[in-house]
């Protein structure tokens, strides 16, 4: 709670400060098949999923209906990632989708009140219990463009909500862009995530404030907090290999524009943060895939910085319409004489019908 006291301050004082991973649940990744492949999806999303990674992908959906529902639990069970899309053509050009995701903690003691002010004795009684959640919800349009063939854009509306109990609420709103190209066997995709920023305001309840406030502070009622574009610029090619078996290998680029992260590439202006993913499969019946991400330089127990990535893997089985994936990933590796985040397994299913 004092650090969200904090945060509120900060943001309430300096106007112009950007923060860092603002909206970042909205960044976490969708579908047990994207996640398998270390996020890499921009150039491949194909089905109800494209109206998070890429909405210019809709057009490519299979079938004239489809829907995604995933759910995961990270930190241990205790953040809980919920997701739901929908998708379906409008006509031989143009398509639409609706994407809802959640990303919260449920049941969070509020021990504020827990001891008495006055007498000091401590009152169970007065423990009450709240949720901390961020909400989004993406309206996604596509549409075929004549002037190059296999080009294809998209757009989001995007409506953000995030809750901190009775400590406060912000409403956000913003826009996202895509593209795609296809040619023969090569995938091309742009993606430019809150192209126009989304802002996110603010509103707080200093009264659940009061009992963490020192004498005379003052506690902000609201704030503004700005999301900056990022771009997300993929590549893949398919490979057909003998044996009714084929390849699918694809590497994105995610460009964050607030500052200077720990990326392979990373400047005051632009920080560049590659992905890559392969995806094996069998009659597009049985899919194996693997993926890496999260390439960050840390401090090893001996002083030297060392390159730390992040791996994925997956399978995924689909038949008459029906997809199951499912994705192993934070896995813990055994490098710089520590091991990493603890495993989360991730299964979603998929379905699409005419």
């Amino acid at each position: 709670m004092v650090g969200a006291t904090s945060a509120a301050q900060a943001q309430s004082s300096s106007s112009d400060a950007t923060p860092k991973y603002s909206n970042e649940f909205l960044h976490i990744g969708v579908g047990g098949r994207a996640l398998a492949m270390g996020n890499t999806q921009v150039a491949l999303a194909q089905d109800a999923t494209a109206g998070y990674w890429n909405p210019a992908g809709l057009l490519r959906q299979k079938t004239k209906y489809d829907g995604v529902v995933m759910h995961s639990e990270l930190f241990s069970g205790i953040v809980k990632n919920d997701y739901a899309a929908f998708s379906m053509p409008l006509d031989e050009r143009s398509a639409i989708g609706a994407t809802v995701i959640r990303v919260g903690v449920d049941d969070i003691a509020n021990t504020l009140n827990l001891v008495d002010t006055f007498t000091g004795f401590i009152d169970y009684s007065k423990i009450t219990r709240f949720s901390v959640a961020d909400y989004g919800l993406l309206l996604s349009y596509a549409r075929k463009l004549d002037f190059i063939e296999g080009l294809q854009a998209g757009a989001n509306a995007k409506v953000v909500y995030r809750n901190y109990g009775n400590f406060g609420n912000a409403w956000g709103f913003g826009i996202d862009a895509g593209v795609q190209y296809q040619r023969n066997n090569w995938q091309l995709g742009l993606m430019a995530r809150d192209i126009t920023t989304t802002f996110t305001a603010w509103s707080y309840n200093p009264e659940e404030f009061a009992p963490l406030a020192a004498a005379g502070e003052d506690i902000p009622k609201n704030s503004t907090e700005v999301t900056l574009p990022r771009f997300i610029l993929g590549v893949g090619r398919t490979v057909q290999l003998p044996g009714q078996f084929s390849a699918l290998a694809a590497l994105d680029l995610e460009m964050t524009t607030d500052g200077r992260r720990n990326a392979p590439v990373s400047t005051g202006l632009i920080s560049i943060a590659p992905h890559g993913g392969l995806e094996l499969g069998y009659k597009q019946l049985v899919f194996l895939r693997g993926g890496v991400s999260n390439a960050q330089q840390v401090k090893a127990f001996d002083g030297q910085e060392k390159w730390r990535v992040q791996p994925t893997m997956g399978v995924g089985v689909a038949t008459n319409g029906l997809r199951l994936d499912l994705a192993l990933t934070r896995l813990a590796v055994e490098s710089l004489g520590q091991s990493g985040q603890a495993n989360s397994i991730i299964v979603s299913l998929g379905y699409g019908f005419k």
